[in-house]
């Protein structure tokens, strides 16, 4: 029988879907598959982006998920997979209540500098602003780091940067989409977008444009791998360079960061990069060297654990 507080994480990303239990002790299980989950109460689905509509976790109904639907186009690579398990978990497991939590939430807090674009008043009226990715991940870092100015590095399959301020999220590298900010696995990250304006001028069309930036840049697209294990072990200068190029935007980025925050108490580094590529984390950290001391935490990413506590409180409502 389930206990009052069990909650099935449901964690679609790009590449990988990821399933949990996590107790009211906040200890997490991992599920195999859909098809063999446990007696659970809940039943809580990270999604990556709400726009405008979705601020807060929101229990899941028919009208909700077509809601969703429509935010696909804004996040592709994530959003397809996460609403198909939604779909597919909303149909074993009917009788619980889904409840949607989002990663752009955390960053509500942005203040209006920093989320604005300098973009003509006729497009920002379409709800073209920063939005801010990987907030579950980043709220749960910020937690186990608890100081006034916190910078959290999450670098995995994507990679962003935040400023933390007292708790709260107060400046992000991603922006309206999870393709703007350091380069990652596959996405570029920042780009000059009079280089799309170009494709798109000399014949690159949208679906491809669309697939380049999703799944050939990045890492990818600089040394033919994402895999930062294969890069630090290579010796081609292709790796090399990958490795230096991802190294000076994330020390960019955090720099960047120390303006938001007026300086860095300490920097927090999680997912699959940040948690175990010693190497890398020493090369950020040693081109920051700069901006004084501060401290360099490794935090073990636990984002089931944000979204079943997110998901407790919608349904006991």
């Amino acid at each position: 029988m389930a206990r009052l507080s069990d909650v099935l994480v449901v964690n679609a990303g790009s590449t990988s879907l990821k399933l949990s239990v996590v107790d009211a002790a906040e200890r997490s299980t991992q599920v195999a598959s859909l098809d063999d989950v446990p007696p659970v109460t809940a039943v809580a689905h990270r999604i990556v982006h709400g726009g405008e509509r979705f601020v807060e976790p929101t229990l899941v109904d028919d009208a909700v998920a077509d809601g969703l639907r429509e935010l696909v186009e804004l996040a592709p690579l994530q959003m397809q997979p996460a609403l198909d398990a939604l779909a597919r978990a909303r149909d074993l497991l009917p009788k619980l209540d889904h409840v949607a939590v989002f990663d752009t939430e955390f960053h509500r807090t942005l203040p209006e500098r920093a989320w604005t674009y300098a973009l003509p008043e006729r497009w920002r009226a379409l709800g073209i602003r920063r939005f801010g990715f990987h907030g579950l991940s980043v709220a749960w870092a910020a937690e186990q780091v608890q100081v006034p100015r916190l910078v959290v590095c999450h670098l995995g399959g994507g990679c962003s940067v935040t400023a933390v301020l007292a708790g709260r999220s107060v400046d992000t590298t991603m922006g309206f989409t999870p393709l703007d900010g350091v380069p990652m696995g596959t996405r570029p990250g920042s780009v000059d977008p009079g280089v799309l304006l170009h494709l798109l001028r000399h014949g690159v069309g949208i679906d491809e444009l669309t697939s380049g930036l999703e799944h050939e840049s990045g890492l990818r697209g600089l040394a033919g791998t994402s895999d930062v294990a294969e890069l630090l072990a290579s010796a081609e200068p292709a790796s090399r360079l990958a490795l230096e190029v991802f190294v000076y935007r994330v020390a960019q980025a955090v720099a960047a960061m120390a303006t938001a925050l007026g300086g860095i108490d300490a920097i927090a580094f999680t997912g699959g990069i940040g948690e175990h590529a010693e190497a890398v984390r020493e090369s950020i950290v040693d081109r920051l060297r700069l901006l004084g001391d501060f401290d360099v935490c490794v935090v073990a990413a636990q984002e089931d654990v944000v979204a079943a506590r997110a998901a407790r409180v919608v349904t006991s409502r």
